[in-house]
């Protein structure tokens, strides 16, 4: 067989195997076979390269089943990056991600596809900000959402992420009466009323908020409500309090998840990124999912080609992290793992 040849069969075989993932039940702005040379590539030159491609639940499915090697939320994949083999790392998520990944493996190079992938919640707060929080409530431990720069995670006593969070506060407050918590001030309000506290008296807030959650409408839960009985609605602890109160479960994606793997209601919506519910509908197929979700610009900055065009030249997109800042928040991270075991 000559080379054409060798090609069309190795395509149409790609093409199988996306199709057995279920990306043939997704619509997507170019078909399957235009998709599939794409996967195609980027995971010959992954392997050329010994570099392993993590994927954020928010990506595009076809990033996710496609080329992904590592899957999840940020916690799972923050955990996951301490272990691979691998040379690089390429992160198709946002840059506070990628920047954890380097934290927790500084041999190994690191790679963010797009310039543009960004975090308002990570934008929302400074390390100076977070110095001079600290110098109004002296002594107070600084617990931090993982949605932030390097330099903030490293004024830091301990990240937490939408999945552990509640279990960590727990624990520090056996130890402390109030703490400090950032950026986001919704999923602080959320878990101050998880954890029977009051914010600005026990729990000191930030004003950073994300830009996928924050504008949620609670009154459409009930118009849902009423046109799918037996709905279960579920949100990003992200959301504001209002559109918590609506809901019937609070956590982080992979959370969630679970929660759908675990359940079986007659529809489910999924109050999140949009690229979640993608996910969710290819996993579970025979489970109805109800759309109400926002897009991340930031997330969607990622797609199969950038991520090619990465392997190909790569420099231009490393992420690099200063050594002493990377010391200092790899103490914090690690202290997320060793509450949250």
């Amino acid at each position: 067989m000559d080379a054409a040849g060798l090609m069309t069969g190795a395509l149409n075989e790609e093409i199988k195997r996306l199709t057995g993932l279920g990306l043939h039940r997704r619509c997507v702005e170019e078909d399957l076979p235009r998709v599939a040379a794409l996967t195609l590539e980027i995971n010959r030159l992954k392997r050329e390269r010994n570099a392993v491609i993590c994927a954020h639940v928010y990506q595009t499915p076809e990033i996710i089943l496609g080329v992904g090697d590592l899957t999840g939320d940020s916690y799972k994949l923050a955990d996951d990056c301490r272990r691979t083999a691998a040379d690089s790392i390429i992160f198709c998520g946002v840059h506070f991600m990628a920047e954890t990944a380097k934290i927790l493996n500084p041999s190994k190079k690191v790679y963010v596809p797009s310039a543009n992938a960004g975090c308002s919640l990570s934008e929302a707060i400074t390390a100076a900000d977070v110095r001079k929080l600290k110098a109004e409530h002296p002594g107070l431990p600084v617990v931090t959402y993982i949605n932030t720069s390097a330099e903030v995670k490293a004024e830091s006593d301990c990240i937490v992420t939408s999945a552990n969070a509640e279990k960590i506060l727990r624990r520090m407050y056996e130890a402390h009466d109030k703490v400090i918590f950032i950026p986001d001030r919704f999923m602080g309000a959320n878990l101050a009323r998880a954890l029977g506290k009051t914010p600005g008296r026990d729990i000191i807030l930030w004003t950073g908020t994300c830009i996928v959650h924050e504008k949620f409408d609670p009154e459409l839960i009930k118009v849902y409500r009423r046109r799918y009985p037996g709905l279960v609605a579920l949100a990003h602890a992200e959301c504001p309090t209002e559109l918590i109160n609506a809901v019937d479960y609070m956590g982080g994606t992979g959370d969630m998840m679970r929660y759908v793997e675990n359940t079986d209601a007659a529809a489910y919506l999924l109050v999140t990124e949009c690229g979640f519910g993608e996910l969710a509908r290819l996993k579970f197929p025979k489970k109805n999912f109800i759309a109400m979700c926002r897009l991340c610009p930031y997330m969607k900055s990622i797609t199969l080609a950038s991520v090619l065009a990465l392997l190909k030249d790569p420099a231009p997109k490393e992420v690099t992290v200063p050594a002493a800042v990377a010391a200092r928040a790899k103490t914090a991270i690690e202290k997320m793992f060793e509450l949250a075991a």
